[in-house]
């Protein structure tokens, strides 16, 4: 059964990436837009690898996985193609999984050419890529729960580009706390998007406390990761749970 489960799900998700290669503004916008962040690398001053690095992590996460599962979602399920599907031995987990592997698959690809493209660009190899490689894939899996809970309230998807806004401003108002006050940093410091960033400054840099000039060794890595990585998370079963409790498979009336 498993085997029978496998081989659905690797049949749709090779579907699902034909037709999301065939997209070219799709393809753009999760490829360019994710490595953008990493030319200003070129002109920069010297320290603004985190900031880059960081961004390039929220455009993936923003782009080829949650607007990209999102918008087939809500285009598949108002065409009825889920709900047809849904009448056949594919399951629902099986559905949902196929949908969102090639965005994912596609943003993983992208994080890990990150790595080679900013050592070329004069940044330090990641001090810890265990840590690097787990943001990424929390990400992924936060920001496709994400799209399967947005979709909820999804009428159409025209309007994917109104509700998607909340999930958005999370990802990119987490990368600005150092501008709060420190009475709204404590709390910016639980979005999505600074748990992100300070696992970069942290695992790839050996960044301490923004504002400290600390460094951290390879060990340090670990407890610096710890607060941030279970923000992720935390947020990640709450998006998980949240999508499973509300997905349509047919269109809102």
């Amino acid at each position: 059964m498993t085997d029978l489960s496998l081989t659905r799900t690797t049949g749709l998700a090779r579907y699902n990436a034909l037709l999301l290669s065939r997209n070219r503004m799709a393809m753009l916008y999760g490829i360019a837009l994710p490595l953008a962040p990493l030319a200003l690398l070129l002109s920069s001053p010297a320290g603004s690898g985190a900031a880059a690095i960081s961004t390039s992590l929220v455009m993936a996460a923003l782009f080829p996985v949650y607007y990209n599962v999102l918008s087939q979602f809500v285009n598949r399920r108002d065409e009825l193609v889920l709900k047809r599907l849904r009448t056949g031995e594919i399951r629902d987990a099986e559905l949902l999984a196929s949908i969102a592997l090639p965005g994912a698959a596609l943003a993983v690809g992208v994080l890990l050419l990150a790595v080679p493209v900013a050592v070329a660009l004069g940044e330090p190899l990641p001090l810890n890529p265990v840590i690097y490689v787990g943001t990424a894939l929390v990400t992924v899996v936060l920001f496709t729960a994400f799209a399967f809970w947005t979709a909820a309230w999804t009428r159409n998807a025209e309007a994917a580009q109104l509700t998607s806004a909340p999930v958005i401003l999370l990802a990119v108002l987490g990368q600005m706390t150092a501008a709060f006050p420190e009475s709204v940093q404590r709390w910016a410091d639980l979005t999505p998007g600074a748990a992100m960033t300070n696992l970069v400054r942290s695992g790839w840099f050996g960044f301490g406390e923004p504002g400290t000039e600390r460094t951290l060794d390879f060990m340090d890595t670990w407890a610096a990761a710890g607060k941030p990585m279970l923000v992720l998370i935390g947020w990640t079963v709450l998006a998980v749970v949240l999508a499973a409790r509300s997905l349509q498979w047919e269109p809102r009336t």
